[in-house]
């Protein structure tokens, strides 16, 4: 049963704490933290504070919208709600409530590879468009039949995360002695074969000699990918321009400038500061999407102006349903198009093609 919206919620930020007293330590720990001393998470947030705006007045609003078109998706905003893996962590209904509560929103939601709910499951609750996000497993014929059954039942995108080949160093998950509770799994992964135990030799270090290495996904993997799937794919966990050019000559759909949310390499940059080089490289050949710290509408509106198309939250929704279930979720994907409303009417900009780099104060 969804729960009620607690009455003294007014943004996407005060549903932290809310979550934070419905989640265990454990699962806390999980879906909140970042890597090593959680710098880039933090930085993620600071970024959007030290971004300021320049309004302008007496513009004609006249018609305004949010709408746009993004790798064949018709949206009425753009806010994706990202990949997040295990939600039934956060809510007993997992991935089946945040679809539901994007449904109600017209949302487009991201479906993570490592979901606690099938991705089958999932595309049946949905009545919006989905995305499937994919690592490229070590088995590449079960990647392949991950691809097919995404395909099979609907997803319209394949959003492919390149920056964790391994884990980062997730120091407040160790602390808190993460470990997935009963009932909650990667039910998408069931069938995989595993990878074949260490083979590093003694005084080496545990991952270089490893088999894990030895099969991380390179540039020739997206190309293979690109090669048995009809569907759009783009690539996640992009910071460095060279790599965002290298990835529109492979003839990628779309580019998202993510940081993993601060929990792979620490002390990277927050996405927000690289996006506007990262826009430069690119020249608009392909769409730039952007995750990692958005909080406000007013944070879309940045990475708008700053060069992105469109962006995606993890946290904020995750805590919305933690709090609330579906109705969370929506909840906060309402306030920050509202956010976004005002702070385009506010700034004189009817649509979000007059979103300009003139209209942020660095």
């Amino acid at each position: 049963m969804t729960a009620q919206i607690p009455a003294d919620i007014a943004a996407v930020s005060d549903y932290e704490a809310f979550a934070r007293e419905r989640m265990t330590p454990s699962a806390w720990a999980y879906l909140s933290g970042g890597a090593a001393d959680e710098l880039t998470l933090a930085d993620n947030q600071a970024a959007f504070q030290r971004v300021r705006l320049l309004n302008r007045v007496l513009g004609d609003l006249r018609g305004g919208h949010t709408r746009l078109q993004l790798c064949g998706l018709d949206l009425d905003y753009p806010i994706l709600l990202a990949p997040v893996a295990y939600q039934k962590l956060a809510h007993a209904d997992g991935e089946l409530a945040s679809a539901l509560g994007a449904s109600a929103m017209g949302a487009a939601l991201v479906v993570s590879t490592q979901a606690s709910v099938s991705l089958e499951d999932i595309a049946r609750a949905a009545q919006t468009p989905l995305w499937f996000q994919l690592y490229i497993q070590p088995d590449r014929e079960f990647t392949r039949e991950l691809v097919w059954r995404a395909e099979t039942v609907g997803y319209r995108a394949l959003v492919v995360t390149v920056d964790a080949p391994v884990n980062g160093m997730r120091n407040r998950e160790q602390r808190a002695a993460f470990a997935l509770p009963d009932g909650v799994e990667a039910v998408n992964l069931r069938g995989m074969r595993s990878l074949p135990p260490s083979v590093a030799q003694p005084g080496s270090s545990p991952l270089f000699g490893s088999p894990l290495l030895a099969s991380a996904p390179t540039w020739k993997d997206l190309e293979w990918l690109q090669s048995i799937t009809r569907l759009p794919v783009l690539v996640k966990g992009v910071m460095n321009p060279l790599d965002a050019v290298r990835a529109v000559e492979h003839g990628v759909a779309g580019v998202v400038v993510s940081n993993h949310g601060g929990r792979t390499l620490d002390g990277l940059p927050a996405t927000l500061d690289v996006l506007p080089a990262i826009a430069q490289a690119v020249q608009g050949r392909v769409p730039l999407l952007l995750d990692g710290g958005v909080r406000r509408g007013t944070d879309v509106f940045k990475a708008l102006a700053l060069g992105a198309t469109a962006v995606m939250i993890g946290r904020p929704y995750v805590h919305g349903l933690a709090t609330a279930g579906a109705a969370g979720v929506a909840h906060v994907l309402h306030l920050l198009r509202t956010e976004l409303e005002v702070a385009m009417a506010l700034t004189g900009c009817s649509t979000l093609t007059d979103i300009k780099a003139s209209l942020v104060w660095r």
